[in-house]
């Protein structure tokens, strides 16, 4: 929580301050693509690193990382206007880091709990982390209107020392047992080809990454509250985190998802109404009216990560987790990024308002087409995969006991 509030104020204040240097909606757009590099090879050796080795140790150098990234991002504000091209760099290091911490975290997760008890621990630790994105951007946008650009920096430097004291309370987390370790690069790639066995939780990567790409506007947040609706730093921050809030309450109150069969056909009726959410958000003038459709579409959008999360860990094998977390993670964060770029491209070419609209309507399209590609994902049924998967999780354990004996 503490680092999670830090982090989501810096994500505010990169942003807001390639918008203010530049004052262009394409660069601020860009940003997302000098991230995406990062966040894709990081990801992916992520996963073969969290696949084998010791992943408690992994998480605490990953914080360590991200103390020194926001530390310099604080220094380079400090010291003045930065180059742009110094804050394209620190945020690609600043995404690296923080895949890397998604992959192995989210790997470690189904070892703690019971199968039974996986969608209720996922629903919690997403609402957690969803809350720290109701409070973040908003304490970003006071932060930067009360004490400037460098603060937010400073603070998020100095949270990531709390997950860091989360990380070193563990007890250890070793990978599963494993005849032979593959190189790393073959195993990257046996992880990518494992997702043709796992057509449901493919269809759920394909479809999220088509919602972040096309009906993702997070880029246009400082170009609408500074233009359209006069908000200022504080609008900007009010955006981002009604998305957020909208996620928490969804995602705090999804009891009834342990109990929900067909997880497919609820990620398609979410992602369905992302789309109409996001693109009604776009003929609204007002901040407050746009800000309660985006919290709408957060909540949307948290039914339907929830469901997705679910359907990976439940149906992917211990050894392959961290492979197939690191795919999710790109997912999650990648989609995001190229949304930056497209939804910044298309309105520096046309509006931000026909960029948010026409990106809406585009997810609301894909919907049908991933539903017609992949009929796996509407025929998934909780109930009979959990039965494989409590036999699976019982030799898992089994062999881990053995591996701690040895």
């Amino acid at each position: 929580m503490i680092t999670g509030l830090g982090s989501q104020a810096a994500l505010v204040a990169l942003p807001y301050q390639v918008f203010v240097i530049t004052g262009s909606a394409f660069l601020t757009g860009l940003l997302g693509l000098a991230e995406l590099g990062p966040l894709i090879v990081a990801s992916l050796f992520g996963g073969a690193l969290a696949d084998r080795f010791e992943r408690r140790r992994l998480l605490l150098l990953c914080q360590y990382a991200l103390v020194a990234t926001a530390a310099a991002l604080a220094v380079a504000a400090a010291t003045g206007p930065p180059p742009v091209w110094i804050l394209f760099v620190l945020a690609g290091a600043l995404a690296g880091a923080s895949a890397i911490e998604r992959v192995v975290a989210s790997a470690i997760v189904p070892r703690t709990v019971a199968p039974e008890m996986l969608p209720a621990a996922i629903s919690l630790t997403y609402g957690l982390f969803q809350l720290t994105m109701v409070v973040g951007p908003g304490l970003g946008g006071i932060l930067i209107s009360l004490f400037g650009i460098t603060t937010p920096y400073a603070v998020d430097a100095v949270s990531c020392l709390g997950m860091a004291g989360a990380a070193a309370m563990m007890s250890r987390q070793p990978p599963a047992v494993r005849a032979a370790r593959e190189p790393v690069l073959r195993s990257i790639r046996s992880g990518i080809a494992y997702l043709r066995k796992l057509p449901a939780v493919t269809a759920g990567f394909v479809m999220d990454l088509s919602a972040m790409t096309f009906g993702m506007p997070r880029a246009l947040f400082p170009v609408l509250a500074l233009t359209v609706y006069h908000a200022g730093a504080a609008g900007t921050g009010l955006l981002y985190a009604a998305v957020a809030a909208g996620s928490t309450v969804a995602a705090l109150t999804t009891g009834w998802m342990s109990h929900a069969r067909r997880l497919g056909r609820i990620v398609l009726v979410a992602v369905g109404a992302w789309g109409i959410l996001v693109a009604a958000a776009g003929f609204v003038e007002s901040i407050w009216p746009a800000a309660v459709l985006f919290a709408l579409a957060g909540a949307a959008d948290s039914v339907s990560a929830v469901c997705r999360a679910t359907m990976m860990q439940t149906l992917t094998p211990d050894e392959m987790r961290g492979r197939v977390s690191s795919v999710f993670s790109l997912v999650v964060a990648g989609g995001p990024r190229l949304g930056d770029v497209e939804s910044g491209t298309v309105a520096a070419l046309t509006t931000p308002a026909f960029s948010v609209v026409s990106g809406g309507l585009v997810c609301l399209a894909s919907v049908g087409v991933v539903a017609l590609a992949f009929p796996q994902l509407a025929a998934y049924d909780s109930a009979a995969v959990g039965r494989e998967g409590v036999v699976r999780q019982s030799l898992e354990d089994e062999a881990l006991e053995s591996s701690e004996l040895i």
